[in-house]
Order: structure tokens, then C-alpha cells, then sequence
């Protein structure tokens, strides 16, 4: 069994207390802390998605993880950008080799390794929109494997500006600024950008435990039956309190989210996050984190509808360009 025990989050809210921020041309960024907790000479050289992955991770490192699971999709985007530029610059001359270390996408995991002092398993996984469920599935494995040890794993994304013209050129992103459920009621093609970092401390002890993950499927393809039976599967029957959508606004991905909800039953709620980060590869890793913090009386900017009972078993789904697909089944503990 996989526990999740403590979780750590840097997104563009500034918690679920207050009315959400919406996104600005379209861009929902992360509000990011001070990053007290690393020195400033190596903070001056970290790319943004490494120091949102490290202050995200910091506060957990106390807890003295046996490894380190990283799941991204885009890495240092704007790093790699740089290098790339600067490799034309010079002429493919002599290069700064910062700027190269930076852009690599296992820099978020290789310097919490090397700020922790952490020589254990450090691994980074670049599968797009299925990185961090990929995080997920290897640390379950993991804990079954070393019972009694911890690991750290994290989803971080980064907005970056050359991505983000490529991915609005090709449609990915609205042409109008949308905020809140304006978002949801659009018919235009098209989300909101977002990024953040969510990382948390797994292991397989139920003793004081946020949430239990109880099982994790990733169905791929743009075939409907395929999603159906691998949701049937998932739940064996059972109907979730609460279903976690990640409905992004995009008209042309709405059937996807239908279909999942058509098979809730009549009690369960339905909530979405997706006005609260925006889009991104790893933006379930943002709704785990929700999921293990939600109050027991929901927001009424989540709800699209509320609850019957208590929130026990909450089930995520994801989408991701149509055809990455992720549901996330969890129990949450007293």
C-alpha cells in the first residue's frame, strides 16, 4: 500500500482560503516563496522549475526520504532555450557550463540530492502529461520492494516562454483571458497556462497518514471504451464521494470529462482545479496535493456538484492533450 504523509506545495494560489487568483494573458504563474532554505550563490544559478522543485521539497527533506522521484514534462525549458541560443551565440565555441546543467530535465532531483546529501535512488521521469502518475507507479514498486523506507515525489512545470508561443500556435491555449468558472463555460478551443511544484513523503506505514493511494491507472489513446473499462476497473463497482476533474475549458476535451462523469453515481460530487494552476504536463501532481488538503466543507469555486457525503474516496482524472489519460484513486484517513 502506498501512504502519503506529509505534502509540500508551490502553486499560483495563495491557499484555499481565499478567492483563487486568476490567470493573467492567460498565464496562471506560481507565487513563489523567498527559498530561505538555499544559499544564494546556488540560488542565483537555478532555472525557475528547479527552485520551485527545491522549495517545494525543503520543508520534507527533514524527514530524511531514501530516494528521490522527480516527474516533469517540460524540465528547464527556458534554460535549454538558452543554451541552445548560446550555442549559436559562440559559434560552438566554449560554452558556460551552468546554463547546460541547468537545462537538463533531472536537475530538479540531482540538486535536492546534492543539497540533502541523499545518495539513494534519485530519479527523474519525462513521460509529458503522465510524468508524475510515472513517479507514482515506481515509488509504489519501490515500497514493496524496501518496506519501511520513505520516498520523496514531485511533479514541477514551468512556464516557459518559448513553449508557450509553440503550444499557442498550435491552439493548446485560449485567445481570450478567462477566469474562474468563465473558464468552464467557454465554447472555444483552448485552456490556460499554468506551473507549480507538488512534491510529498510516500511509504507504505498507514500509521498517521493523510490519504492512501489505492490504485493508479493510465489509460492511453484516443479510444473511449478503452477509459470506460479501465475506469470500471478501477473502481470495482464502487462510486467515489468525490471526482477530482482536471476540466480544463477546452471545448474540444469535454467529452472526455463527460464520459468519466457519466459514470459517477448520484452522490458523488464533482469538483475541478485546473482554474487554480492552469495547464501543465504535471498538473495532477497539484490535484494530489489538493486532494490531501481539502476542507471538509468545499469551496464553492471547485464545485461544479457538491457532495452527498463526507469525502472519503476521492478519485482524480486527468487529461492531457486527448490522449494521456490518469485516474488516481484515494482514500483519505482519519
Amino acid at each position: 500500500m502506498l501512504y502519503i504523509h506529509q505534502t509540500s506545495c508551490i502553486s499560483p494560489q495563495n491557499g484555499l482560503d481565499s478567492l483563487p487568483k486568476g490567470p493573467v494573458n492567460n498565464l496562471l504563474k506560481a507565487i513563489e516563496p523567498q527559498y530561505g532554505g538555499i544559499p544564494g550563490n546556488v540560488l542565483r544559478r537555478m532555472s525557475k522549475s528547479v527552485k520551485m522543485g527545491i522549495g517545494a521539497a525543503l520543508p520534507l527533506l527533514k524527514h530524511s526520504p531514501d530516494g528521490i522521484l522527480i516527474g516533469t514534462g517540460y524540465g528547464g525549458m527556458e534554460d535549454s532555450v538558452r543554451f541552445l541560443n548560446q550555442i549559436i551565440e559562440y559559434d560552438e565555441g566554449i560554452l558556460t557550463p551552468g546554463t547546460f546543467v541547468q537545462s537538463t530535465a533531472n536537475a530538479i532531483a540531482s540538486q535536492l540530492g546534492l543539497l540533502c546529501h541523499n545518495r539513494g535512488y534519485n530519479i527523474t521521469f519525462v513521460n509529458r502529461g503522465l510524468a508524475f502518475e510515472s513517479a507514482l507507479l515506481d515509488a509504489a514498486m519501490l515500497v514493496r520492494e524496501h518496506p519501511g523506507k520513505s520516498w520523496l515525489v514531485g511533479g514541477v512545470d514551468e512556464i516557459s516562454t518559448q513553449n508557450y508561443r509553440f503550444e499557442y500556435a498550435e491552439g493548446w491555449y485560449k485567445k481570450e483571458d478567462l477566469t474562474g468558472k468563465d473558464l468552464y463555460r467557454s465554447d472555444t478551443p483552448g485552456t490556460i497556462a499554468g506551473e507549480g511544484a507538488a512534491v510529498f513523503i510516500l511509504n507504505d506505514r498507514r500509521e498517521g497518514a493523510l490519504m492512501r493511494i489505492r490504485k493508479i491507472a493510465l489509460p492511453g489513446g484516443d479510444d473511449e471504451h478503452g477509459l470506460q473499462t479501465a475506469l470500471s476497473g478501477l473502481l470495482e463497482g464502487m462510486s467515489p464521494d468525490l471526482l477530482l476533474s482536471g476540466e480544463n475549458g477546452d471545448s474540444r476535451a469535454r467529452n472526455w470529462y463527460r464520459i468519466v462523469e457519466s459514470m459517477m453515481g448520484p452522490d458523488t460530487g464533482i469538483a475541478r482545479f485546473k482554474h487554480l494552476c492552469g495547464e501543465y504536463p504535471t498538473a495532477s501532481a497539484f490535484a494530489l496535493w489538493l486532494a490531501c488538503n481539502l476542507p471538509d466543507t468545499l469551496p464553492e469555486h471547485l464545485l461544479k456538484r457538491p457532495p452527498h457525503s463526507a469525502l472519503r474516496h476521492i478519485l482524480i482524472y486527468n487529461n492531457y492533450k486527448f490522449t494521456q489519460h490518469s485516474l488516481i484513486l484515494l482514500e483519505r484517513l482519519p
